[in-house]
């Protein structure tokens, strides 16, 4: 049974969001405050985080950036009233894996938990694929993650999801909207960032670390690929 730890200091939310979670099959626990969430992100390492962004004290923006920083990799879905797409895609940027804005559907809620959990790093999961060697890039699925020319890129389950999937397709472009249901597991909606976030950050942790080649490539009005191409 997943764990999802649920940072919300409406307890009228929180409580929704827990019982229809619990009811979906998960083990949902709430706490109040950004302190308390990253203490628990910290030692008790949950399956997904649900994260309000407006905290007493340590705010969620802060909470996302703290736990990336510590490598915590655990995913984050983030459940706000802030719907600006700034507000969506600078969530994104700083390490959350997705982003409902309130009010929501819980049974959509669910959803997004359920892929997220699926996403999350557990040592008990079996053998997603087999390991991808490009050039100076190594993608490894055991570890969940890649590297380049020998060194961590750091990436996050989500981060290395997306470039798993990419690179499983070498050298072809997948759409936007492909991507998202293949990584996300959703549809793409109206003005739908995501993806082009993460490639973005793909390309620092990756492209940028390369010596030699570049692998993350855009098909402008369709999607992306990864392929390697000299500096």
């Amino acid at each position: 049974m997943a764990k999802i730890l649920i940072i919300e200091d409406d307890d009228v939310i929180a409580r929704g969001m827990a019982r229809h979670l619990e009811a979906a099959g998960f083990d949902a626990v709430a706490v109040a405050n950004g302190e308390t969430g990253l203490a628990r992100l910290r030692y008790e390492r949950p399956d997904v985080c649900v994260l309000d962004l407006m905290l007493p004290g340590i705010d969620g923006w802060r909470v996302i950036e703290q736990a990336r920083a510590e490598g915590i990799g655990t995913p984050i879905v983030v459940v706000s009233a802030r719907g600006t797409e700034h507000d969506r895609v600078h969530a994104l940027e700083i390490g959350a894996d997705d982003y409902l804005v309130k009010p929501f559907s819980l049974k959509e809620l669910a959803a997004r938990v359920q892929v997220a959990a699926r996403r999350g790093v557990s040592q008990a999961e079996p053998r997603r694929g087999d390991e991808i060697v490009i050039e100076e890039l190594r993608l490894d699925p055991d570890n969940v993650q890649a590297y380049v020319d020998g060194e961590s890129a750091e990436l996050t389950p989500t981060e290395f999801r997306l470039m798993y999937t990419l690179a499983r397709e070498q050298g072809r472009v997948l759409t936007r909207d492909e991507l998202l249901q293949r990584v996300w597991g959703r549809r793409a909606t109206h003005r739908d960032r995501t993806v082009d976030v993460f490639v973005r950050k793909l390309r620092e942790k990756i492209d940028r670390r390369a010596p030699a080649h570049t692998f993350i490539h855009t098909r402008y009005g369709v999607g992306y690929k990864v392929e390697a191409q000299q500096k």
